[in-house]
């Protein structure tokens, strides 16, 4: 995703310029930018249609370059992309966040070619699913099935679409299960490994029981999402901003139900008819420095929220990468119907 460093231009580059980059480099084009915004891509043939209306090469890029680029989104999934770059008939694919600044690039070769992460994936499944019984009197939640398949391996099987096949999964509560399931992960195209929390340790607590020493940014996830994040894309997202901790994280829309009064003592500013206020709250998806370690405390109990404000404390780097794909906690029995409703719409 961070190959694209090396063609950029500004839209007051020469056309000379904008020949050099194009073939010095592996890319077909090379990308124009503005205050990191993508405001157009220039390729091989717009030089050479330029040059054969005796366009200067000492002209710059403005009067040739595309205004109307090809592009893709952060938030859009490995199918999505592919897809749509087929379509177009596309190799090269500038990424963009909502707002338009220039994330990355991908090329279609790549999106083809199976690719394998060393980043570590630990999913938090060993919690009681209380507000879920009496579904969970036998089942932990991460195994309830959803579209006919336990929650915990539409999981799993999301992140081996993104390469990231080595599995961390921190269990306790009806834990045979899971491992029965899974086992090593080997008739999944994975890798399994287990940590057991013989007590209550909070969504950060149970890293402590990790023995490896890691070496590479890893994953943690909630074991009861659904989500289709662009797992790939979030890493690279996290790994060149040089990020302590990423945090994924949602729009919380509220409305109030009531016209609210702003009052100024007790004089009457105005009145607003119920509105709507628009938050983030934790999407339960975080990419962690292997140095985050350090920070939590062995075996005791010890929550994200808590880890993250340390982090801030310590004046150490933490982002957040807005999650605008499906995304669904599955804590109620609402929650577990809708997803099922939902299922073969986002997944299948």
């Amino acid at each position: 995703m961070d190959n694209y460093k090396n063609i950029l231009l500004s839209p007051t580059s020469t056309i000379k310029k904008a020949l050099e980059i194009i073939n010095q480099g592996s890319m077909r084009i090379a990308l124009v930018v503005e205050d990191n915004k993508l405001i157009g891509v220039i390729s091989d043939p717009d030089i050479r249609r330029a040059m054969m209306k005796n366009i200067s090469l000492e002209d710059n890029i403005e009067s040739i370059y595309n205004k109307n680029p090809f592009k893709c989104y952060i938030s859009e999934t490995k199918e999505e992309i592919i897809a749509k770059a087929i379509e177009k008939n596309i190799y090269e694919i500038p990424i963009v966040d909502s707002e338009n600044n220039l994330i990355g690039f991908e090329t279609l070769t790549h999106l083809l070619k199976p690719t394998t992460h060393q980043n570590k994936v630990v999913l938090m499944v060993g919690g009681l699913g209380t507000r879920l019984r009496p579904l969970t009197e036998n089942t932990p939640k991460p195994m309830l099935k959803v579209g006919e398949r336990p929650i915990l391996e539409t999981i799993i099987l999301n992140f081996k679409k993104y390469g990231f096949i080595d599995i961390i999964l921190s269990v306790s509560y009806k834990s045979h299960v899971i491992e029965e399931y899974f086992g090593d992960g080997t008739k999944f195209g994975v890798h399994i490994e287990y940590i057991h929390e013989k007590k209550r340790m909070g969504t950060a607590g149970a890293l402590s029981l990790i023995k490896e020493k890691l070496k590479e940014s890893f994953f943690v996830m909630n074991g009861d999402l659904l989500t289709n994040i662009n797992f790939e894309h979030m890493m690279d997202y996290h790994i060149s901003n040089n990020s302590y901790a990423t945090m994924g994280v949602r729009e919380y829309d509220f409305q109030v139900p009531y016209g609210v009064v702003n009052i100024d003592g007790i004089n009457i500013k105005n009145i607003e008819e119920k509105p709507t206020h628009t938050f983030y709250v934790s999407g339960g998806v975080y990419i962690l420095s292997p140095k985050v370690l350090d920070l939590i405390p062995n075996e005791k109990f010890y929550d994200m929220p808590t880890l993250f404000e340390n982090i801030i404390n310590k004046n150490l780097k933490s982002i957040s990468f807005p999650i605008h794909e499906y995304w669904l906690d599955i804590g109620r029995v609402e929650e577990f119907e809708k997803a099922n409703n939902e299922y073969m719409r986002h997944f299948d």
